[in-house]
């Protein structure tokens, strides 16, 4: 007999449009309250005692995903200017260990990062902006040691090794992209971002090397609320961007990058409804554009006059294709482009624009991520490629002859990829829409129904959940279970047609397309609503949520991830980070018609007494997109409403944010107990513990 924890219940009273709602767990969002930290530690208490038994599972699993990663390894060298940079790990520490050699890859090796020493003593350890000077002497870089995804800039002469005396707080940075901080060409000048009140970044600064941050200039004063800021710099060298986003449109703004001094310039002013993405080239920019062209199309204007009224059209809107993104190099002009759900790549001689050539890709599911490509002379793209049996491949792609070179793979240990088959197949929505599904699993399964399923989507804010291959998924494979992946609305995998029709007043298609991806599944007889599980985080955390609450018979167990779930009051709190922002996503609920709308399918205004399936809900203490009040007062009310004896458990990472784990290997013990969970409520098909007893916090 296993007690589980119960929060106490604390009516608050919202009233909105009329309507009147309870919260009764309002009170979570106040940490200084001693009863939030109660609460979360007696989840994870319990968390333990549950998942006690399957300790071993644990460990098992733990060790075949650390056996399936080489340890020390390292990254494929790339050249910026006079050096070759890569990065590489070693058996045992938890981060990567920044390199360069200059001349050539048998020169001597230098480090000038090793995150390893920056994480010495600390739980958390996220580098952000990584970006060394033109000139090679010195390196700027942001950490995040809290996982709030608030960066610090600090400055490092490459040199002497020794620590610039100035570091920039509250500034903004990609961990994904290694963005937020840019050089000028004198690598003298920075350009930075920061953040407001709400953690939106909205500031441009100009910092010269050597000063008090203090005296740093702002240029640029985003004072809308529903944009963002971001920067980076043209392959090329020559302009430094900002870009403005917001969910219905974008602006870019620019300065060259020889003369910091200068005033940015609009590229073409922003209009609602329409989004642009520029690269420079020879005096002209190359402009992605949705002006007119709703999957986007190809225009260019002069440097010196690149308003939307001297666009030149390069090549004209399709219907069945959707262009993504544009790249310049020296000779060449590649687009990334969607066509069927899978992406393209197309390029062409700035020589000789009517020879087009696209990559031929050898699978019908597939991922292929971009390399940062920094050399602007050069006739390689480098790109990786995987697809569910596939592991990561580094592609050298030649472009004057279109030969495909494989540089380097990732296969793991005794990995077979004849034992694994992947599918493209279709399920049906409510509407008739056709939705893709990717399907991987080993060749001896039978299509019997008894086959443990785990269902992954995301659909939301137009983006592509592609088919790649993850080493870690074959700990489930291994053991007869279905992965699938829901294409569904709400991303822009069959075009932008295909994100607008699951976003505001179209979101719930995201969540019947899902249940029709469900559906399909048992219909094909894969699986069976009793060995069905979903998973899905943040916005991906809202999917498998809403359809939780909307058809909990469905499935048999349940995994959300920082999940997304108290739409309505969240939105409705232009004080909580990225809230205004995301109004175009969801919907205002200021506004009548948005609030109705949303109040229908917010998770957490929808748990009713009903019986759920089995639940693993993870949230991080520090994270900053979704707060860490939403999955547990999810887990709350679910604990108070449901009438089942199935598992409900609530784990909090205390020391990471959105992300979770920043260490690769406390990242590995985090995906162990999910699929331990997994594998305990699927495989073994275990009766449902009886908890009789309850312990009130």
């Amino acid at each position: 007999m296993y007690p589980f924890p119960t929060a106490p219940k604390r009516p608050y009273e919202i009233t909105q449009h009329g309507y009147t709602r309870i919260d009764n767990y309002y009170w979570m969002r106040d940490r200084s309250d001693p009863e939030v930290m109660k609460y979360l530690h007696a989840e994870n208490d319990y968390l333990e005692e549950i998942m006690g038994h399957t300790k071993s599972l644990q460990e098992t699993l733990y060790t075949e995903m650390k056996a399936r990663i080489k340890e020390t390894d390292s990254t494929v060298p790339e050249k910026r200017g006079d050096y070759f940079y890569y990065s590489r790990t070693e058996e045992g520490r938890q981060y990567p260990i920044y390199c360069r050699k200059k001349g050539s890859l048998e020169s001597p090796e230098e480090i000038y990062l090793d995150q390893n020493e920056l994480a010495e003593g600390k739980s958390f350890c996220s580098i952000g902006a990584l970006t060394v000077s033109p000139d090679g002497t010195k390196l700027a870089y942001s950490l995040d040691i809290e996982g709030r995804e608030v960066y610090t800039i600090y400055i490092k002469d490459l040199t002497s090794g020794a620590l610039y005396p100035e570091f920039i707080v509250n500034t903004y940075s990609s961990v994904y992209y290694r963005t937020g901080v840019e050089w000028a060409n004198d690598s003298q000048t920075l350009f930075y971002l920061t953040l407001d009140a709400s953690e939106r970044p909205y500031q441009v600064f100009r910092h010269r090397l050597g000063t008090d941050p203090e005296l740093d200039e702002m240029i640029l004063h985003d004072e809308d609320e529903s944009y963002s800021l971001f920067i980076h710099k043209s392959r090329d060298g020559k302009y430094i961007f900002t870009n403005h986003h917001s969910s219905r449109a974008m602006e870019m703004r620019f300065l060259p990058a020889d003369e910091p001094d200068s005033e940015l310039k609009v590229l073409s002013p922003r209009k609602d409804g329409v989004e642009y993405f520029a690269a420079h080239h020879n005096g002209y920019f190359y402009i992605v554009t949705n002006d007119q062209a709703e999957n986007f199309k190809l225009v260019k204007a002069p440097v010196d006059a690149p308003e939307r009224e001297h666009w030149e059209e390069v090549i004209p809107h399709r219907e069945d294709v959707l262009l993504d993104w544009v790249d310049t190099f020296r000779d060449y002009l590649v687009l990334y482009e969607r066509r069927n759900g899978l992406r393209q790549i197309r390029i062409t001689n700035f020589a000789t624009p009517t020879n087009v050539r696209y990559i031929e890709f050898p699978e019908p599911a597939y991922s292929v991520e971009l390399e940062a490509n920094p050399e602007f002379e050069t006739d390689i793209l480098r790109f990786t490629y995987s697809s569910p049996v596939t592991p990561h491949s580094v592609i050298f792609y030649h472009m004057d002859t279109g030969q495909w070179e494989l540089i380097k793979q990732d296969i793991p240990d005794g990995y077979d990829r004849s034992q694994y088959v992947t599918e493209r197949i279709h399920a049906t929505a409510p509407d008739g829409k056709q939705i893709p599904i990717t399907i991987v699993y080993k060749t001896d399964i039978k299509k019997d129904g008894n086959n443990p399923t785990l269902l992954y989507g995301y659909g939301s804010y137009g983006s592509v959940i592609d088919a790649d291959f993850n080493s870690n998924r074959l700990s489930l494979l291994d053991r007869g279970f279905v992965f699938a992946i829901g294409h569904i609305r709400g991303g822009s995998d069959l075009g932008r047609a295909w994100y607008e029709s699951g976003k505001m007043l179209n979101k719930k298609n995201s969540f019947t397309d899902f249940i029709a991806c469900s559906e399909h599944l048992i219909k094909e007889g894969f699986t069976s609503n009793k060995k069905l599980a979903i998973l899905g985080g943040s916005a991906g955390g809202l999917l498998v949520s809403a359809c939780l609450t909307m058809r909990p018979d469905l499935f048999q167990a349940v995994i959300n991830k920082v999940a997304f779930v108290d739409v309505v009051t969240t939105m409705s709190d232009p004080t909580i980070p990225l809230t205004s922002l995301e109004w175009d996503e969801w919907g205002n609920p200021q506004v009548r018609e948005h609030f109705e709308y949303m109040l229908s399918y917010s998770p957490y205004d929808n748990v009713r007494p009903t019986a759920y399936p089995h639940m693993l809900i993870t949230t991080g203490l520090n994270d900053p997109r979704v707060a860490y009040w939403e999955p547990a007062k999810f887990a709350a009310k679910l604990r108070e409403m449901k009438t089942d004896n199935n598992i409900l458990l609530l784990h909090t990472n205390y020391d990471a944010g959105h992300a979770g784990a920043s260490g690769r290997y406390d990242h590995l013990k985090e995906v162990a107990i999910d699929f331990a969970f997994l594998i305990d409520r699927l495989c073994e098909c275990q009766s449902p513990l009886e908890f009789p007893d309850v312990t009130s916090i």
